[in-house]
């Protein structure tokens, strides 16, 4: 068989789990029934291991074998019973159910109808991949939250589920899996320019708390009032920083190192800060506005600006192709 011939490409995100895939491939070969052709894709890189997929069924598995893979028959076979562009293996007794609940709740839409959204067993019609492929924000799965990625950035049409129930034999370490989810759920939602505009106003508004916590303190010391914001605003925009740039641009941050993104981001909010007044002025000037809803304009206009900067040139998203591969090399299939 050759890769082109293949109805199910399992993609198994190995990492470090080299030794579990010999089991895990004879238990692949042995839960497939005849007729049923396949390939096995062991990647390392969990950005791309989707892409070299080549068959019209996608099957996720993962390595250590938490799940198992003798459902890999039954999730085809549910898909193309019910149409659905996505089937996953939903566990009780799997745990994290905390984890869970946070994913559903911020992506309440997206997530309707699967029970389990970090599962790591699933099936995704290619054509679903395809279709959000094409996308600059299109899917960048990472580590054990491929499902969570997929079906927030394909939006598959129809969901099913096959019941098992979790034996857990081979589970990962839990580690800091709570703040790496969160990190990618912040990540996920702030795809959208609107949605980064509205967490990057937010966290802006956060970081009023030090600014005026360090000016309350240094004129408290009798330092004067301009210097002593100056001084101060350093607090937020350090603040800003730390929390825009784990959260919202983690993804972006490899680009430039941190000392180049703080240096920049600084310089933009310190011109932020001088640009409000001398706006507000004008427009009150030229406009005849009185000076709250001139100074609010104002702020709106420069926050606008910062807004823009900070995402299309600080935090430039790089190039990415705009099509999935129809072939592109892989393992030698197992079927």
């Amino acid at each position: 068989m050759t890769a082109q011939t293949a109805d199910v490409s399992v993609v198994v995100p190995a990492f470090d789990r080299s030794a579990d895939i010999p089991e895990l491939l004879t238990r692949v070969r042995a839960g497939m029934p005849a007729g049923l052709r396949f390939e096995v894709v062991l990647a390392d890189d969990t950005r791309q291991m989707v892409q070299r997929a080549t068959a019209p069924w996608i099957v996720v598995l993962d390595a250590g074998l938490p799940h198992p893979p003798e459902l890999i028959p039954a999730l085809i076979a549910q898909g193309e019973a019910t149409g659905a562009e996505l089937v996953v293996a939903g566990g009780s007794g799997a745990g994290g159910g905390h984890r869970r609940l946070l994913a559903k709740s911020v992506f309440p839409r997206a997530l309707h109808g699967l029970s389990d959204p970090l599962s790591g067993l699933f099936a995704i019609r290619r054509a679903a991949v395809e279709r959000a492929a094409s996308s600059a924000d299109g899917p960048q799965p990472l580590g054990h939250r491929i499902l969570l990625e997929l079906a927030v950035r394909c939006r598959p049409r129809g969901i099913a589920e096959v019941p098992y129930t979790f034996g857990g034999r081979h589970t990962r370490e839990a580690g800091s899996k709570g703040l790496h989810l969160l990190r990618h759920l912040v990540a996920l939602r702030t795809a959208d320019p609107r949605a980064r505009a509205i967490v990057f106003g937010l966290i802006g508004l956060s970081g009023f708390a030090p600014n005026l916590l360090l000016l309350w303190l240094l004129h408290g010391w009798g330092l004067a009032y301009t210097p002593a914001e100056i001084l101060a605003n350093q607090a937020g925009l350090l603040w800003n920083f730390t929390l825009i740039d784990s959260l919202v641009y983690r993804d972006q941050r490899r680009h430039r190192r941190r000392a180049v993104r703080l240096l920049s981001f600084a310089a933009v909010g310190n011109v932020d800060l001088v640009a409000r007044i001398p706006l507000a002025a004008l427009l009150m000037g030229t406009t005849g506005m009185t000076a709250v809803p001139a100074t609010a304009l104002a702020m709106v206009l420069v926050f606008t600006a910062r807004f823009l900067v900070v995402d299309r040139l600080l935090y430039r998203r790089p190039h990415t192709p705009g099509t999935v591969p129809a072939r592109v090399a892989a393992p030698e299939p197992v079927g």
